[in-house]
């Protein structure tokens, strides 16, 4: 296999990568717009030097919170996961080894290279042959049961490829339909080019969600960007610094 395991764990290696991926542009867009909330206040012509040291201020809280909760959330959601696959082991009596050297060597650069080719390396990943291998404590039953097991994954794996092959085909018809009303409008004249801007935003705001829908069916995420909590503080924040600017501009007066 080109990750260097079998088919059935290669496909859980990447419905895992796309679904920390999902998660890792649902923050990016929660950070993205706390800068656009800022740019969206600053309604007056000039600042002082405090008032802009001010609003920095309240946006670096902000940000360095949605990125502390996204590092929380990330440890967390691995600590689950080897939850899961002890568990598993568990069941067929196996013992799973970890090596945590291997989360900070040359290994990483590979996987980031695997994630941006559509999740396809060289041989180089295959495992080194003197890794310590799973091996069941107790092997009576124990062939029968994984047998059993492993037909069962490999219909789930059918299925939920087909099921992503089709998730992923309505998802290039909405890049192909973003890209040809981008190419549309710069043929257009100014006046009708900020109405297709409009129309392609609300494009990318389509394809964002059909992304969204794509890792919920995998693994049922619900959260949704406009209830974070950052996204409410943020505003809080503006809407508070713009009433200071303001008394403080009146009493110079």
């Amino acid at each position: 296999a080109e990750f260097g395991g079998n088919e059935h764990h290669q496909n859980e290696v990447i419905n895992y990568m796309r679904f920390a991926r999902s998660k890792r542009l649902l923050r990016l867009k929660t950070v993205d717009s706390c800068f656009e909330e800022l740019k969206d206040s600053l309604v007056e012509e000039t600042f002082t030097a405090d008032e802009v040291r001010d609003m920095l201020d309240g946006l670096h809280a902000v940000v360095r919170g949605e990125v502390e909760m996204e590092l929380i959330n990330t440890a967390h959601t691995n600590v689950l996961l080897l939850r899961q696959l002890f568990f598993q082991a568990e069941k067929y009596y196996l013992r799973l080894q970890t090596d945590i050297s291997e989360l900070e060597n040359e290994l990483l650069e590979q996987v980031a290279e695997f994630e941006k080719t559509d999740f396809k390396v060289s041989d180089k990943m295959n495992q080194d042959a003197s890794k310590p291998k799973l091996a069941p404590l107790n092997e009576a039953g124990v062939s029968e049961l994984l047998n059993k097991e492993i037909a069962k994954l490999q219909e789930e794996n059918e299925n939920l490829k087909a099921k992503l092959r089709t998730l992923e085909s309505q998802l290039e018809d909405t890049v192909a339909a973003l890209k040809e009303d981008y190419e549309r409008s710069l043929t257009v004249s100014a006046a009708s080019q900020k109405d297709l801007q409009e129309n392609l935003v609300s494009a990318k705001h389509e394809l964002l969600r059909v992304q969204e829908q794509l890792a919920m069916a995998e693994k049922e995420l619900d959260k949704k960007f406009q209830q974070t909590a950052a996204y409410r503080n943020m505003k809080e924040i503006l809407a508070k610094k713009n009433e200071q600017i303001k008394e403080i501009r009146k009493r110079l007066q």
